[in-house]
């Protein structure tokens, strides 16, 4: 029998749960000192299988810090001296309350929910590691509220952040978009299936104090009625699993029964100027793109398509990944349901992306579909992915050659250039990658010879016509000078 559910709180506990936060905030409990202090790169690379090595070499010292750590974060136990040394008594006994405290039958105090730092916010929500103990029960329930975990944090740094009048997050969780996204709009509408997972961000709302955050229970768009959104976020379940063990994970086979759905709705719930984002994993045919798949999706509807492609995973490394079994017999009869279930699909591999939607230009003509590889942005790259459909925007204009008369073209410095060349290749020809340096998102280009050309001979800023009458006295057609110019426009490599 499983204890009763955290994420509940009365009226009366409101003002007290908020001061319990505030409490963990001041022992320095944010994302950037939990790095510092656990030797992190970034926050996504946190693994529980390192827990001795933090434990016995990052937190020896046992200041406040190390014990919100230990406590929210690395689901450990705090002796009641510790506990009393990391909360008073008020905010111990209203976590106690709300039961995201517990209290063993040996003084020690564990939290049956965890709090996760967000930049400088912290969200409540299930442990992250099935693989520990967890107070209450012995198997991850099936309506378990997904940890802010690394696909979470890919949203949150992909997301765009301006001022919007109406914002969805949809398959909210523990509402963490929808929490972030209320800073910025007027009005916020979290949906989840899952009641948990609604309890969990209410919690959320009312911990934090936000008020234009609305929660609903329900099947994606079906709860929202006629409204249309300026921005739309999606965490949903992906998964393509021969089992349905975990409501916020699996996707059904193909792992498309949710973010299917999802793709073609926005259509007709995307605002005019709105931008979707949507971070998921897509199966992988051979000589299929799966921005056809996404195109198929949106059926007949002008949007352009954004994709940010992060890893690719073979079937076999899909399959080893997400296998269970406590003997060798069961673990190997896991991963071939899970490699069959991939061949059952047709998928070679899966591919973990963040894509972004945005009503097409007229002007533009048919809307494009655009993939990038791209490593995992590590810091908010919301004014790069909104850069990038300008840059397309103006790249696609019909008569680039009379919009860019008397412009001038800039290099947009500083840019990193690698040139690689096959020693003894017998004249095989140097192949030449640039990628914009500083930027949230890391991508580099393959150039050609005429954008090669033009990035070297921008020395300040350059009028298109003069750089167009270079390449004529160089005998290189105005037409394969404007594709070189368009493509380095797309690519955010210069700037008019």
């Amino acid at each position: 029998m499983s204890k009763p559910t955290p994420f509940r709180v009365d009226d009366s506990d409101v003002s007290v749960l908020r001061q319990a936060i505030a409490s963990i905030g001041r022992a320095g409990y944010c994302e950037t000192a939990v790095c510092h202090r656990l030797g992190l790169d970034d926050i996504t690379n946190l693994t529980w299988r390192h827990l001795p090595i933090y434990r016995d070499e990052r937190l020896i010292s046992r200041d406040g810090l190390a014990l919100a750590i230990e406590l929210f974060l690395l689901q450990s136990a705090l002796p009641p001296d510790e506990l009393h040394r990391l909360l008073p008594d008020s905010s111990r006994d209203v976590l106690l309350r709300t039961e995201i405290l517990e209290i063993d039958e040996g003084g020690l105090a564990r939290a049956r929910a965890s709090l996760f730092p967000v930049g400088t916010s912290l969200v409540f929500s299930d442990h992250a590691w099935p693989e520990l103990p967890h107070p209450g029960y012995v198997t991850v329930p099936y309506d378990q509220v997904m940890a802010v975990g690394i696909d979470s944090r890919h949203l949150v740094h992909a997301t765009v952040r301006r001022p919007v009048r109406l914002a969805l997050d949809l398959c909210t969780g523990s509402g963490v978009h929808a929490l972030l996204a209320a800073a910025r709009a007027e009005r916020v509408i979290a949906v989840d299936i899952n009641p948990r997972a609604v309890h969990c961000t209410r919690f959320n709302a009312r911990a934090l104090g936000i008020a234009n955050l609305e929660v609903v229970e329900g099947d994606l768009f079906e709860p929202v009625g006629n409204d249309r959104f300026d921005l739309i976020t999606a965490n949903p379940p992906f998964v393509s699993s021969p089992v349905n063990a975990l409501r916020f994970r699996d996707g059904g086979p193909s792992g498309e029964d949710v973010q299917r759905r999802i793709v073609a709705g926005l259509p007709h719930y995307l605002a005019p100027g709105g931008i979707a984002h949507l971070v998921t994993e897509l199966g992988e045919r051979d000589g299929e793109p799966v921005t056809r798949r996404l195109r198929e999706w949106l059926g007949e509807a002008p949007i352009d398509v954004y994709v940010l492609r992060l890893a690719r995973y073979t079937s076999a490394q899909y399959a080893i990944a997400h296998a269970k079994g406590g003997d060798y017999g069961t673990f190997l009869e896991s991963a071939r349901a899970w490699a069959g279930n991939l061949r059952t699909q047709g998928f070679a591999g899966v591919v973990s992306v963040l894509i972004a939607f945005r009503w097409s230009s007229p002007e533009c003509g048919s809307p494009w579909e655009r993939m990038d590889e791209c490593h995992p942005p590590q810091r908010s790259a919301g004014v790069e992915i909104e850069e990038t459909f300008r840059a397309e925007q103006l790249a696609r204009h019909p008569n680039l050659r009379s919009h860019l008369e008397g412009k001038r073209l800039r290099r947009s410095d500083p840019i990193a250039r690698f040139d690689s060349s096959v020693l003894g290749g017998g004249g095989i020809p140097t192949k030449t990658r640039a990628s914009r340096l500083g930027q949230a998102l890391t991508i580099e280009y393959d150039l050609g010879t005429f954008e090669r050309q033009i990035l070297d001979g921008l020395n300040g800023a350059v009028e298109v016509s003069e750089l167009l009458q270079l390449c004529r006295e160089s005998d290189v057609e105005e037409a394969s000078a404007l594709d070189a110019i368009r493509s380095l426009l797309r690519r955010g490599l210069v700037s008019i």
